[in-house]
């Protein structure tokens, strides 16, 4: 708290600025299984694959509902990040324009450090090769006893 107000955490990209990424823009736009499948998986932290979740939006896609497994990730993901109900309620923002909705969300995991377009797994297992590396060993390996030369 600074100076007695505390600030509500805020999305970090507004809901219409899909123009910001045009790549992700095109491809949620022609593909929207493809992102939200992205979304999905990091959101769940792993526990679900970008596959698996694109291709149930994809059938859900196929019968009008994909808009509601879209609104119960917004959901979870703005519950994971303390993030508010805006412009309006989740399941109004899937339904009106989701792929608006799922670039907002895209953007979001990326300014948070995540990139969802290569995955949890990829993003985590380089994060912790690069950093936990210290280099090759300075001493030379001991060689058992039974072995002399």
């Amino acid at each position: 708290m600074v100076g007695g107000r505390s600030s509500s955490p805020k999305w970090s990209a507004d809901f219409c600025s899909c123009g910001e990424d045009p790549l992700t823009c095109l491809i949620t736009c022609c593909l929207p299984c493809i992102t939200f499948g992205q979304i999905a998986e990091v959101v769940d932290e792993g526990r679900s694959s970008c596959v698996g979740q694109g291709c149930a939006y994809g059938l859900l896609m196929l019968v009008t509902c994909h808009w509601l497994y879209s609104c119960l990730y917004r959901g979870k993901m703005r519950d994971k990040f303390g993030l508010p109900a805006e412009p309006c309620c989740d399941c109004c923002v899937s339904f009106c324009c989701d792929p608006c909705a799922l670039c907002q969300q895209h953007a979001e995991l990326k300014a948070r450090g995540f990139n969802p377009s290569k995955g949890i797994y990829i993003s985590t297992y380089f994060s912790l090769l690069f950093t936990s590396w210290i280099g090759p060993p300075n001493a030379p390996p001991r060689m058992p006893p039974s072995m002399s030369r």
